[in-house]
């Protein structure tokens, strides 16, 4: 089985690195692995009611088909692809976009962040183009939005990030 869902797959590349940007902020702000999990759970949410409202398909978790060859269960795409590519972007210490986040966290500027991290973090300009593309779709986002307002509107991630914590 191929997954020829081509934009689904590249709007959920684009979505993972805000949210791993946005995992290293709470990181940095010293919140713990109870946030993390209930923060990356929501995002998976968000992530994938981004996609249906754009129209992507595919994008059900936990859902398989029989695969007639095997007798076993078919792949399923949307957990490796969406749920798995956003799982280790958000919790690996490897992951330039949670480090990046991290920096941002712990109170570095977003150029400081760039210049000490040396690398593209993806996230910090994705969240723009998402920001932009969602006034056109207007699906419900508001951890991206958040993340877009301390990237781009530079406010401070502790009061941004505040109200997530009632998630």
């Amino acid at each position: 089985m191929v997954n020829d869902d081509i934009l689904g797959v590249q709007y959920a590349a684009v979505l993972k690195n805000i949210y791993a940007l946005g995992a290293g902020i709470a990181h940095g702000l010293d919140y713990g692995d109870n946030f993390q999990s209930v923060y990356i759970a929501n995002c998976a949410d968000e992530m994938a009611a981004f996609l249906r409202t754009f129209g992507a398909a595919h994008i059900v978790v936990g859902e398989h088909e029989a695969n007639l060859q095997t007798g076993g269960r078919s792949a399923n795409y949307a957990a490796s692809v969406y749920l798995g590519d956003l799982l280790v972007t958000c919790y690996s210490l490897y992951s330039r976009n949670r480090t990046f986040g991290n920096m941002i966290g712990k109170g570095y500027s977003v150029k400081a962040a760039q210049l000490e991290l040396n690398m593209v973090a993806e996230g910090y300009n994705a969240a723009k183009c998402i920001y932009n593309i969602n006034k056109k779709i207007k699906a419900e986002m508001p951890i991206a939005h958040n993340i877009y307002k301390i990237l781009w509107e530079k406010l401070t991630p502790l009061k941004v990030l505040k109200p997530l914590k009632r998630y």
